[in-house]
């Protein structure tokens, strides 16, 4: 039990040592990031061309949220449709999405309350069989961490799909995604790991039900927990 206590003690330093760039104890500063740093920061990711000569329809980077955010999403990159309409999870993945967290569209669409990564910012392209190509790797070591930074209210964070896993919790990489998803437990309280909730996943989750019957149960509770507001300190009574 010790020897495991410390091991994921010491997944989630790493983690957050490599999510912020900064210590783990010092990762939720007092204060909120300033607006206009934070639009500038935004405005700068907007403009970023990096990846320009790989992508087939052009640059297009999309994020959402507010220094004010409680609830961090990481999955892959924006699909086809997400960079259409310019909207994160706008399709069928998203719906699904949702449907696991218990959550409405307003809800999961309030920028101050939700913030959405993908580990690339613009649509890669497609594979050719019906699916997306990865993200493109430049991206998430040039943003994540300034804009992470932006963002010291977060109380959860869902790391959806083997790219955003793979990225933050680089010790799972050898074990298959079906034996990371089932330590879920292990990574809390900070971190919820989830499988990419794409058409792919429909016979995963067939051939698994724990999954529906027991991590979204405790999904959910977590995200309520993470989205409501903190309890208000009671008046000091007078003398």
């Amino acid at each position: 039990m010790i020897s495991g206590e410390r091991d994921r003690n010491a997944r989630r330093i790493q983690f957050f040592s490599l999510f912020s760039g900064r210590p783990a104890a010092s990762r939720r500063p007092s204060g909120l990031i300033a607006d206009p740093a934070f639009s500038r920061l935004v405005a700068e990711i907007g403009a970023c061309t990096i990846c320009a000569p790989h992508l087939p329809l052009g640059p297009r980077p999309i994020t959402r949220g507010r220094p004010s955010a409680r609830l961090l999403i990481i999955s892959q990159a924006p699909g086809k449709r997400v960079h259409d309409t310019r909207l994160s999870f706008n399709d069928r993945s998203g719906d699904r999405l949702r449907e696991w967290l218990a959550m409405g569209r307003e809800t999961f669409y309030d920028e101050a309350r939700v913030a959405i990564l993908g580990m690339a910012f613009c649509y890669p392209g497609s594979d050719g069989k019906g699916g997306d190509l990865p993200p493109r790797p430049e991206c998430a070591p040039r943003w994540h961490a300034r804009l992470r930074a932006c963002f010291p209210a977060i109380e959860l964070t869902l790391l959806v799909g083997r790219y955003a896993i793979d990225y933050y919790l680089p010790a799972t990489r050898p074990r298959s995604m079906t034996e990371v998803i089932e330590r879920w437990p292990d990574f809390l309280p900070e971190l919820f790991v989830l499988p990419h909730p794409s058409w792919r996943t429909t016979r995963w989750l067939r051939d698994h039900p724990w999954f529906e019957k027991e991590a979204l149960h405790e999904l959910r509770i977590r995200v309520a927990d993470a989205l409501s507001p903190p309890p208000r300190c009671a008046p000091c009574p007078r003398r």
